[in-house]
């Protein structure tokens, strides 16, 4: 019953049908109270989203399994320091953190978020060590600032490391394989004579018919005049059953390799062994029957010689070897069906008859039919044909086991395996080295240097989702906004229902003023996913764009109650509340972004800014400096941190940042007009209007830089070209307060006109 309830309900997590398996699961815990089965029971609890159910299912228990089920149900319950004692033990400092790669993994996002930043790098480390493969380990330590070359990380070190786990992993199966056959064939010598003949019995009474019918407990042999347990000392296990721990280190409901979770002999391909042990018994209804005919006895003779005459080995031997492959090929076609059970038994007669012809499709495409001569009687004669083509497919397919070849021969299946396992981790290293590679070099901000190594990816690769998301981001990074908006565009082909970058992409839209796209966007990502708080970000956004601030904070914090460790969503929250000059508001939203991810650029510009508005230059200097720390090719932040400078009166370092980001990018018009109010302030006029003139070129619809170049024409007492600059500006329909600053301008420039004149 307990294994039946446990298949019961790892099928159900299979199929994604959590109330079933946790209603299942509460049945097995009632009836057969242990810790493995308490653990799949959290599991159950954790795959519907119900972590603090996991939570007090698994409080207190010690086993390895139940602690780091419990730190996860902590961690998504958001209580990190109890997640932390149950996966670190402080009184057990030598204690090993359980569940290998995926423990210190977690550890690691514990220690990210407690803002432990150098202990959460070596956890990540050390879980990438454990499995190479794990991918989000190597993210995690990119969003640090702490990963290697991946070319280093993804080396051949981790090839070696691929191979030897992948290569333990084939030869646990081969030895349960070999293990499982050398079993049945105890078995076939318990219920059969031990010199096997290739024919069956020509007479098969109803008192001597054996049919196995397999469960979850073991065998039961049933016969014309009743049912015998085989539980004794002669009972043997075909198979084992299938542990919780199977589904339990697998939360993602995956079902693990078929031969690992032990080989399901009830069910379609049910197994009827007679007096006889033949391979003829072996074989079941998805594995092709062997042709039945008449023949003569000279016939007969040739092809028993053929068939059993070999290279001097027993023919017992030879026999349970093709069984044991037969066996094999069935159990495997029983495992990858539906997943039922099916529990079939022979009733009934003195005779083995067949109702019906059956036509079944071999390995080699022909079909063969099980064909009904005699009443009573059947003679099965194997076309030695047929039996070398079964045999030598199944060889091909399986792994040969040393019963079969030999050492020498083992060896050499080994050596097959391992250079296929060598030549796929090889090709699988190489993709994670470009894609590590060009991940890596963004997280420092090194955007385009990232965009070159994301050209280095095979066609089919870069036009996924996840990559040109990746290089979205790289475009928005570098104020490329129009580029930003066509890589998110394919992303959203590629992938429409994913929501990597939303977020991002509705930023972009923002800049250009891409009123009815972001409408859209947003709509779509609510109809898609409205529990997820990209989905927000991107409806705050499209109200932002409007001027309607109150509404866009709420979306925005709807997004932070989604998920509270979205920094980027604290960012947007804190823009908000300076556009509606609520600072310290703006301050605490900026702080909580810092507390989640303390390389996030972004909010420390936003605190730079919101003192700047508050001519506290000394503190805006700070921030700025800190996001520059962060990504240090920002032009905008270099041309803030130069404006600070300027205005603590630092104006050769102001100039001296001012030149950095003009040269970091050209096309950015900020760093320019500044430059030429520096140079205004330390009355280098020359050097103002060279400025202005190139930025005249590359922004000709600004106002300011001719309500600008104007007052530097009044300083000069140029008073015609100060007026022509002063009504271009004016024409150019700046906003109301520039209105309001350039009429006064004028007024001056007329009244010391007239002063002159008089």
């Amino acid at each position: 019953m307990e294994a039946i309830l446990t298949d019961c309900v790892q099928n159900s997590l299979r199929q994604f049908m959590h109330h079933n398996a946790i209603f299942m699961c509460e049945r097995l815990c009632a009836e057969f109270p242990s810790e493995i089965n308490l653990q799949l029971l959290a599991v159950c609890y954790l795959q519907s989203n119900q972590a603090y159910s996991a939570y007090h299912v698994l409080k207190g228990q010690n086993m390895a399994q139940s602690r780091y089920l419990f730190a996860l149900s902590c961690f998504k319950m958001d209580l990190l320091y109890e997640a932390e004692k149950a996966l670190y033990p402080p009184n057990e400092p030598t204690a090993e953190v359980p569940n290998g790669a995926a423990g210190h993994y977690l550890l690691g996002l514990i220690y990210r978020y407690t803002d432990r930043r150098e202990r959460a790098s070596q956890h990540f480390t050390q879980a990438l060590s454990l499995d190479p493969l794990l991918w989000a380990a190597y993210e995690e330590l990119c969003i640090l600032g702490d990963a290697e070359d991946a070319t280093r990380v993804f080396g051949d070190a981790a090839s070696v490391c691929v191979q030897k786990q992948h290569m333990t992993h084939e030869s646990a199966l081969q030895s349960l394989r070999s293990s499982t056959n050398y079993q049945f064939v105890n078995a076939s010598k318990n219920f059969g004579s031990e010199d096997v003949s290739p024919r069956p019995m020509k007479h098969m009474h109803s008192n001597n018919q054996r049919v196995i019918s397999a469960n979850h407990h073991g065998l039961s042999q049933t016969g014309g005049t009743g049912s015998q347990s085989l539980n004794g000392p002669n009972a043997v296990c075909l198979y084992n059953t299938p542990s919780p721990m199977t589904t339990i280190t697998q939360l993602s409901g995956v079902a693990p390799p078929p031969l690992c979770r032990g080989l399901h002999i009830n069910g379609p391909n049910h197994r009827a062994l007679g007096a006889d042990s033949s391979p003829r018994s072996t074989l079941n209804a998805t594995i092709p029957a062997p042709r039945r005919k008449f023949v003569d006895e000279g016939k007969l003779r040739k092809v028993s010689e053929r068939l059993f005459t070999d290279s001097g080995s027993r023919r017992s031997t030879r026999l349970a070897s093709r069984e044991d492959v037969a066996y094999l090929n069935s159990s495997v076609s029983t495992i990858s069906g539906n997943g039922t059970n099916h529990s079939s038994k022979f009733l009934g007669s003195s005779k083995l008859t067949s109702a019906s012809s059956r036509k079944v499709t071999g390995h080699n495409g022909q079909s063969w039919a099980d064909e009904n001569f005699d009443e009573g009687t059947k003679h099965d004669v194997y076309d030695d044909t047929h039996i070398s083509s079964i045999t030598s497919s199944s060889t091909s397919s399986e792994p040969r086991s040393v019963e079969q070849e030999g050492p020498t021969a083992s060896v050499g299946g080994v050596c097959i395996n391992a250079s296929r396992i060598s030549a796929g981790a090889s090709e699988l290293l190489a993709l994670l080295q470009i894609l590590g590679e060009g991940y890596r070099l963004f997280c420092v901000y090194r955007c385009q240097d990232a965009l070159d190594v994301y050209m280095k990816l095979p066609q089919k690769q870069y036009n996924t989702g996840w990559v040109l998301s990746q290089v979205g981001k790289a475009y928005f990074e570098l104020l490329d906004y129009v580029e930003a908006d066509h890589a998110f565009s394919l992303a959203r082909l590629a992938s429409p229902h994913s929501l990597e970058g939303m977020d991002i992409y509705s930023t972009v839209l923002y800049h250009l003023k891409e009123d009815m796209k972001l409408s859209y966007l947003a709509q779509e990502l609510i109809s898609t996913d409205r529990l997820a708080p990209q989905s927000w970000c991107a409806l705050g956004n499209c109200y932002s764009l409007q001027k309607c601030h109150e509404t866009a904070l709420k979306n925005f914090q709807r997004a932070v109650k989604l998920d509270s460790r979205f920094a980027y969503a604290h960012t947007l929250c804190g823009h908000e509340y300076v556009a509606m000059e609520d600072f310290e508001n703006g301050i605490n939203s900026y702080q909580c972004a810092l507390r989640l991810d303390a390389r996030h650029y972004n909010a420390r510009y936003g605190l730079g800014m919101i003192y700047l508005r508050q001519e506290n230059f000394f503190f805006a200097a700070h921030y700025f400096r800190m996001a520059l720390e962060v990504n240090p090719r920002s032009s905008v932040i270099m041309s803030y941190l130069g404006t600070a400078l300027h205005a603590l009166g630092q104006n050769e370092k102001a100039l001296y940042i001012m030149e950095e980001a003009i040269c970091a990018d050209g096309k950015n018009p900020l760093p320019l007009y500044q430059k030429a109010k520096i140079h205004l302030s330390m009355e280098k006029y020359e050097g103002a209007l060279e400025a202005l003139e190139k930025l005249k070129d590359d922004v000709p619809q600004e106002s300011s830089v001719y309500a600008l170049m104007g007052r530097i024409y009044r300083r000069l007492h140029m008073c015609d070209k100060a007026m022509l600059h002063y009504g271009i500006a004016l024409d150019m329909k700046p906003p109301a307060t520039d209105v309001a600053t350039i009429k006064a301008a004028i007024e001056r420039l007329r009244v010391a006109d007239e002063l002159s004149d008089d």
